[in-house]
């Protein structure tokens, strides 16, 4: 009887482990997930309030974003950019985080997105999937790389 309540016992215990670390694993993904969507919105924050502190801050010395309509942009440009360029309105929905490794995760995520782009009076595409590479550089997520695609009807 006392060995039988010993192997219950010791597969009680067996069967928890992976439950457990499941559960450390899902936190670390939930925390990374609230830190990099949390930074996501402040990013567009940032950009509709023409924040170019908080932008310097965040966007790595590398930087590259392609835009809607497929230019490529480094962080200096779209800082000297910001102030001409009005963004009326980014509200980014269905985020989603994928770690590529410890140091780095990608953000992707759709956006209603109301600005200029290229010549006037030309206005960027108003739906819009977005890509975000975050790197962890000194300890704080960097943005270094970013794409547009504008959403359209497939003929």
């Amino acid at each position: 009887m006392k060995t039988s309540l010993l192997i219950l016992l010791f597969g009680c215990i067996l069967s928890a482990v992976p439950t457990i670390g499941q559960t450390a694993g899902n936190t670390t993904q939930a925390s990374l997930d609230e830190q990099l969507i949390a930074k996501t919105h402040a990013l567009g924050q940032a950009l509709k309030a023409k924040d170019t502190g908080f932008l310097n801050r965040t966007l790595s010395d590398d930087f590259h974003r392609i835009s809607s309509d497929g230019q490529v942009h480094g962080k200096a440009e779209m800082l000297g950019e910001l102030q001409e360029a009005p963004i009326q309105e980014f509200s980014p929905y269905h985020l989603r985080v994928l770690p590529v490794s410890d140091g780095a995760a990608l953000v992707t995520y759709d956006c209603i997105l109301k600005m200029p782009e290229g010549d006037p009076p030309n206005m960027a595409p108003r739906y819009q999937h977005i890509s975000d590479l975050w790197v962890k550089q000194g300890g704080e997520w960097q943005l270094r790389f970013e794409q547009f695609t504008p959403w359209r009807q497939i003929d």
